[in-house]
């Protein structure tokens, strides 16, 4: 009895996979119809955006002052940055400009959108969301000139009004412990409006079936707003703080026309250095160098905030 042996079978190779079918002349006019559309916001991305930062960065790596060809420095304007007291100094004070003035801002927006978005007339409703975003499209610096005499100490409107209710004259702007003080209501009386329009939008998101079966609950008042309201507003408070955070950090106008960085350096910002370093000092290199810290900076600084986000905010 003979064993036969069957023989292996060969597995047939697989069939290649169908090429995908050619796009129709309709779809790549759509394609390129839409790259033309997407091109000149790329190329504003680039220009004035890629290449200034990246233009920054070898830039602080030089010393130049327009005048003379550059030469390079390495991390020697890094190093003069962490041994110049004003840049040290202007560092602390735009840290504690932004605390102060984001949690002003963010504080009374959220108080005057929840008034507002009370029971009130449409049309009163209308002219309070004009007048408080108003300030907002306003030249910063044309107001500051305005708060700069409002605020004298000698014959400003503010102090006159303090001395109907018996107050004496406050140096605003010439005394070190007020003068932070005026810079930083002047700049939240400008931007609050649009911390203001963004509540607005984000109550009116709002069901209002959630506040009725809270107020079934007994959830009335104060009460309502710290465990119902709060909660559901906390994706638009994670955008108003990340945006009023990135702007106060780059504060300028304010400071630059009300004190001009005095008395002494208690209002001296971190733009305010860049600006005095680049544009009256020639010291280019030295400038973006501390530019490139401010952005390092921000990106710390927003990057804790959205980390913070994922225990803080509601999206549901």
């Amino acid at each position: 009895m003979t064993n036969t042996q069957v023989p292996p079978v060969r597995e047939r190779p697989a069939a290649p996979p169908p090429a995908p079918p050619r796009p129709s002349a309709r779809e790549r006019g759509t394609r390129l119809l839409a790259t033309l559309f997407l091109a000149p916001t790329i190329v504003g991305i680039v220009v004035f955006t890629v290449v200034p930062i990246v233009g920054s960065i070898v830039l602080s790596l030089f010393h130049w002052n327009v005048i003379d060809s550059p030469s390079f420095a390495g991390a020697a304007n890094y190093r003069e940055i962490f041994g110049d007291s004003t840049v040290l100094v202007s560092f602390r004070n735009t840290l504690v400009f932004m605390v102060l003035a984001v949690a002003l801002q963010l504080l009374i927006a959220l108080v005057l959108a929840l008034a507002v978005n009370g029971r009130m007339p449409v049309w009163l409703r209308s002219v309070f969301r004009s007048a408080f975003f108003f300030p907002l499209v306003l030249s910063a610096a044309s107001i500051s000139v305005v708060m700069k005499y409002l605020f004298n100490q000698d014959f400003g409107v503010v102090n006159w009004l303090l001395g109907l209710v018996g107050i004496a004259p406050v140096p605003w702007l010439t005394s070190e412990n007020s003068a932070m003080a005026a810079v930083v209501l002047v700049y939240v009386w400008q931007q609050f409006g649009f911390s203001f329009l963004l509540f607005v939008g984000g109550l009116n998101n709002i069901p209002k079936e959630i506040h009725e079966a809270a107020a079934l609950d007994g959830a009335t008042g104060l009460r309502k707003h710290l465990h119902v309201t709060l909660p559901l507003l906390s994706p638009t408070l994670l955008v108003a703080s990340v945006v009023g955070i990135i702007n106060a950090l780059q504060v300028f106008e304010q400071p630059y026309v009300l004190t001009n960085g005095g008395p002494g350096d208690s209002t001296r910002t971190v733009v305010m250095v860049i600006y005095e370093s680049a544009f009256e000092q020639l010291r280019f290199g030295e400038a973006s160098a501390v530019g490139v810290l401010l952005f390092v900076l921000i990106m710390a600084v927003t990057a804790v905030q959205f980390r913070l986000s994922r225990r803080f905010v509601h999206y549901e």
